[in-house]
């Protein structure tokens, strides 16, 4: 939970970003939460809300943008991670530790 914290902190989801020092606004800025809360906050305030943003716009474009990018370094790193993690185990590995598991008293 910790780190989540510290991303939701970091993004300006818990606290607006302008109250934060410099060195976290840049930080809150390239994590994808702070791209999510601005594209939503772009869909569900009116647009007079828009001059309250960083950039004084919602930057609609760069939100698709960043999030795309996000999203193709996730597919990226998911693809090596679980690959990772299949050498290690064999099917009758996993199959053991799933009985094991179904075993254990809730």
């Amino acid at each position: 939970m910790l780190p989540t914290v510290v991303v939701l902190m970091f993004s300006g989801l818990v606290m607006p970003l302008t109250l934060m020092p410099d060195w976290m606004l840049d930080i809150g800025r390239l994590l994808p939460v702070y791209w999510l809360g601005l594209g939503l906050r772009a869909a569900l305030l009116p647009d007079s809300y828009a001059a309250f943003e960083l950039a004084g716009s919602w930057e609609l474009p760069l939100v698709a943008g960043v999030l795309a990018g996000w999203a193709v370094v996730g597919l990226l790193l998911a693809q090596w991670v679980l690959r990772r993690m299949a050498r290690k185990q064999s099917g009758s590995r996993v199959q053991e530790a799933r009985e094991k598991a179904m075993k254990r008293a809730w």
